[in-house]
């Protein structure tokens, strides 16, 4: 079975050979992210390694010398909704965006699930063009605004998936952190308003053109989880389970939707010892991967900022490739 036809497999409860997964080597991954290309004529102000620059769509970031975050927008461009009738978005639509995508493909992916990043980000690029405090009180002081700016968020996202379909790729991913350590950013009434019909019209759009659907999203979401479903996101990745409840998540939506996850990053990697992480990765396989599929394997790329320690996260990938190559046979 290749990695491709393994994740498809675990994605759509087909059973799989084995639990997919995307490690560290030297585990490896069942998974290939091919390069990010930007439109031919646009031109970074600042390359995103100095004090400040400019994104493509005109949103100013700042961070203090010497630091290695991501930085903070500074500048959200339609902070005046006034704005938005002449505001330009950036072109997804133009077949030359993607062609280092179609390079890369072409001479790196084999079999592997090519899985590409596409602008579903409505509440994240939302907040940079907005700012945090209008984003959040838009549902009530400007619900048409708001719906016409989410509308053209989902056009752009909508003219990138169809371009990287075309390059050959088999999902999408984008990021949307939906929740705090305890309850939902957003009332789930106001998410079902605004945002669950845009997620809805993009994910059938990736439907359309054969592509499996993936979101990030961390935090406390369980309360919109049966949402996702409904519109048509495939794949949940989720860095936390414990805030949430493992055993709660799979009774809930175990067999409806996939979860892509390491061992919960906040809690039993930092505080549990080596055998809690073994014990606990193999709680995430035998929760969410008993339906004939529904769960990939899954490691946080950055372990010294969350303060992982090498020992637990060689425990975690070698119970995931172990224990996730014999569950399937018995």
């Amino acid at each position: 079975m290749t990695s491709r036809e393994r994740v498809v497999r675990a994605v759509k409860f087909l059973g799989p050979d084995r639990v997919p997964y995307d490690l560290p080597e030297p585990w490896g991954s069942d998974f290939f992210s091919p390069s990010q290309g930007g439109a031919r004529d646009w031109q970074p102000a600042g390359d995103g390694k100095t004090e400040q620059w400019t994104d493509e769509w005109g949103c100013v970031w700042s961070r203090l010398a010497g630091d290695t975050s991501m930085g903070q927008v500074t500048v959200n461009p339609l902070a005046d909704y006034r704005r938005l009738s002449s505001y330009t978005f950036p072109d997804y639509a133009s077949p030359s965006r993607y062609e280092a995508m179609r390079r890369h493909i072409a001479e790196n992916a084999g079999e592997k699930f090519i899985l590409a990043g596409v602008p579903v980000s409505f509440i994240h690029r939302l907040e940079y063009l907005r700012g945090h405090e209008a984003a959040w009180t838009d549902p009530y002081l400007e619900p048409d605004r708001l719906e016409e700016l989410l509308d053209r968020m989902a056009d752009c996202a909508i003219d990138a998936i169809r371009n990287v379909a075309a390059a050959g790729c088999h999902g999408v991913i984008s990021a949307d952190d939906w929740g705090l350590q305890t309850r939902l950013m957003v009332r789930p009434e106001l998410f079902r308003r605004f945002w669950k019909p845009r997620y809805a019209r993009v994910y059938a759009a990736a439907h359309d053109c054969g592509l499996l659907t993936f979101l990030h999203s961390c935090g406390y979401i369980s309360e919109i989880i049966a949402d996702l479903i409904e519109a048509g996101l495939d794949v949940i990745q989720m860095d936390q389970q414990e805030n949430m409840g493992l055993e709660e998540l799979g009774r809930r939506f175990g067999g409806k939707i996939a979860f892509w996850c390491p061992v919960d990053i906040q809690q039993t990697m930092v505080k549990g010892s080596v055998d809690d992480v073994r014990n606990y990765a193999r709680a995430l396989i035998d929760t969410f991967g008993r339906f004939n599929g529904g769960f990939i394997a899954k490691w946080y790329p950055d372990p010294v900022s969350v303060r992982h320690a090498p020992e637990k996260v060689r425990a975690m990938a070698e119970t995931f490739v172990e224990y996730g190559s014999q569950v399937y046979r018995k």
